[in-house]
């Protein structure tokens, strides 16, 4: 399912009207008779299938100057050929309009619909005669806060109580970034012409355009891959055209452990042994066929036994960081370039570990992940450099080592194998540090910001949060439509590393195995959530595990 800006949607309309020869009018009856039919719907379930009930059912259209007023024009005029009381409020009066929306405003009132004057705003208006309204002010077009008389139509319905159905894009709300501005429409139900706009499905876009409801008006989807629109969203019913995958991941009957990958995860700390356990698990019930923990040797007794699915692969403490140099002189100085000054000098653990020794063993293994519970010390970034380098296989780098990344200033410039790709997970504050820039930055521009760093750097960025956002070096993008707000809480971002980990071990490329992974991550989350007799408050991390 495509996801388009607003340019790419006066692009794809221009190309359907100039180049298929599809005329304007059509499109807008089109569109307007979608518009129609969810409201009926919305009717429907209130009232019944019988028309006879639906006596009470009066609604109000919303209609602004634009195009997105004729869509909302055409709507009325098929809601009362379908026996539904409708009335239309004017911003601008019909004779002043101009193109296909004057021509809907003509149409309207001959077929007998009743218009308003609006223009002078939402005070005058009869809400109270009504039972909904449709929300035909402002389309794809509209940039900044809605003006008068706008403001006041689209405060005045908000505070009507109706339930509000928009007509392609809630007015007020940033098309582009689903930023609301001030006012928006709060809509219980979205109609999306022709396709999804970023604004439905990234929030608080998501929030206030209700339940979205994609409408064909005509504009073939060809035209979009064509025209190489590079943004997806993923759900249930879109994953297996999306990314071309069965989500249950079936199998083979001929086939062995050896078959599935073998995934290493470079992971936890005395301090921090759950989130390499659950990183551990998740990638085994993901389905890889063998997984091993590395750990620093000192962890073995506290690893022992923990999984017993998992192997345990420790490793000699026997060396001092030093800039991304591996010293055998315990004493030699230990640089802090790159890293907090809190962080301690540590003569065990990760700090006593060989990067070079880690990369050999991962020689072995089909996927590596590092980071979950790992911890910080003193040269850690010089020490993931290394092994940034060195590992020969694809990287799932997470955590800790996320912010290893972020104090690296030349992060850009370090060398990996085209071969093998790296997938970075932040949260929105990994995010920030690695762009440098602030969290409310990253959360303006969710896309935008995981575009641009993909491509910059060379990695796939899954973007975690409220509809994860997916990011390929080459622009492809995928927004995830599955999982719940029950999912922030600690340990599912350790379950989202091990599950992307095992999908690039079993042989996934890494932007299928990326934006497969998070739908999984939230997929198990809603099924979680739906077995919990507290429903999604008292989810776990171990509880979306379960659910894989």
């Amino acid at each position: 399912m495509f996801v388009v800006t607003a340019e790419e949607m006066r692009r794809l309309d221009r190309l359907a009207i100039e180049g298929l020869g599809l005329p304007a009018l059509v499109l807008m009856e089109n569109a307007g008779r979608a518009i129609a039919e969810e409201v009926l719907r919305v009717i429907r379930a209130k009232r019944g299938e019988d028309r006879r009930q639906w006596k009470g059912e009066r609604w109000l259209v919303l209609a602004g100057k634009g195009n997105n007023g004729g869509d909302g024009l055409v709507a009325a005029r098929h809601l009362l050929e379908a026996g539904v009381a409708v009335t239309a409020a004017l911003v601008t009066a019909a004779d002043r309009l101009t193109g296909e929306a004057r021509q809907q405003a003509e149409l309207a009132q001959r077929f007998g619909v009743p218009c308003l004057d609006a223009s002078e705003g939402g005070e005058l208006l009869p809400w109270q005669q009504f039972s909904g309204v449709i929300d035909a002010l402002l389309g794809t077009g509209a940039a900044g806060a809605p003006r008068e008389p706008y403001a006041s139509l689209i405060r005045a319905a908000n505070a009507s109580g109706l339930p509000i159905v928009a007509a392609d894009l809630a007015s007020g709300l940033d098309a582009d970034s689903g930023a609301a501005h001030d006012p928006c429409i709060r809509a219980e139900r979205t109609v999306a012409l022709a396709f999804l706009k970023r604004g439905h499905v990234t929030y608080p876009g998501a929030l206030l355009s209700g339940q979205v409801t994609v409408a064909p008006i005509g504009i073939p989807e060809q035209l979009a891959v064509r025209e190489k629109i590079a943004c997806r969203f993923v759900n249930a019913a879109t994953v297996a055209d999306v990314l071309g995958l069965d989500p249950l991941l079936p199998r083979q009957p001929d086939t062995h452990k050896g078959t599935y990958g073998h995934v290493m995860a470079a992971a936890g700390s005395p301090a921090m042994p759950g989130a390499a356990l659950l990183c551990v698990q998740a990638a085994l019930r993901t389905g890889s066929g063998l997984v091993s923990w590395a750990h620093p040797e000192s962890m073995t007794a506290l690893a022992a036994g923990r999984i017993q699915e998992a192997m345990l692969a420790p490793l000699a403490e026997n060396h001092a960081e030093t800039g991304g140099l591996v010293r055998k002189d315990k004493d030699a100085p230990c640089p802090s370039v790159g890293t907090p000054a809190s962080a301690p000098a540590q003569r065990g653990g990760w700090a006593a570990t060989d990067p070079a020794v880690l990369a050999a063993r991962a020689a072995k293994c089909s996927a590596l992940v590092i980071g979950p519970g790992l911890g910080r010390w003193r040269g850690d970034t010089d020490w993931l450099r290394a092994l940034w380098s060195m590992a020969p296989c694809p990287l799932v780098v997470d955590a800790d080592a996320l912010n290893m990344l972020a104090d690296a200033a030349d992060f850009h410039a370090w060398p990996r194998h085209p071969q093998y790709p790296a997938i970075i997970t932040p949260h929105p504050g990994e995010m920030a540090r690695l762009a440098k820039t602030s969290t409310p930055e990253v959360q303006r521009d969710r896309i935008g910001m995981a575009r641009r760093f993909a491509a910059e750097h060379g990695v796939i960025v899954v973007l975690k949060g409220a509809r994860t956002v997916t990011a390929l070096p080459e622009g492809d993008v995928f927004i995830n439509g599955s999982g719940n707000p029950g999912m922030a809480t600690g340990g599912s971002g350790d379950v989202l590393a091990g599950i992307i980990a095992s999908l690039l071990g079993q042989g996934l490329p890494g932007g299928q195995a990326a934006a497969l992974g998070v739908y999984l991550h939230g997929a198990a989350g809603d099924r979680a959530a739906a077995r919990r007799p507290a429903g999604e408050a008292s989810l776990l991390a171990g509880d979306i595990i379960e659910q894989l």
